[in-house]
């Protein structure tokens, strides 16, 4: 399981009444070690001048892996923190996040990061079992 749901929330949800706060709330609560992750890169973003920072650490167990791609594989929980952060998050390698700044979204680096090229090169023999 992804995500632990409270009985209310899961409630709501069947309602159609969750707003991303609630969310979020429950992702941060869920996936300590994802929301660490992302938290530690968009607090470098802000203080970064080219609207540009990533994480590139793997993370120290398969528990703390997982979710970190539960995070961030979820296009509905990714959506989310985006929206609540204002970035756009972009992710490699089973742990390599970056954060851009909405006006980076469609600069060279965004595109050479999200690109094949971006991806093959941040490979190594260490991580092709992540």
């Amino acid at each position: 399981m992804s995500l632990d749901v409270s009985p209310a929330l899961l409630e709501k949800a069947a309602r159609g009444e969750v707003d991303d706060a609630e969310f979020v709330a429950c992702v941060r609560d869920s996936l300590p070690y994802a929301w660490e992750v992302i938290t530690t890169v968009i607090a470098d973003l802000e203080g970064a001048p080219d609207g540009f920072a990533d994480h590139e650490t793997p993370p120290p167990t398969e528990a703390e892996r997982g979710q970190l791609l539960r995070a961030l594989a979820s296009d509905s929980i990714r959506g989310g923190l985006e929206r609540h952060f204002g970035v756009k998050l972009a992710f490699q390698n089973c742990h390599r996040v970056g954060a851009f700044a909405p006006s980076q979204v469609d600069s060279k680096r965004y595109r050479e990061f999200i690109s094949v090229r971006g991806q093959l090169l941040n490979q190594s023999p260490e991580l092709r079992d992540c």
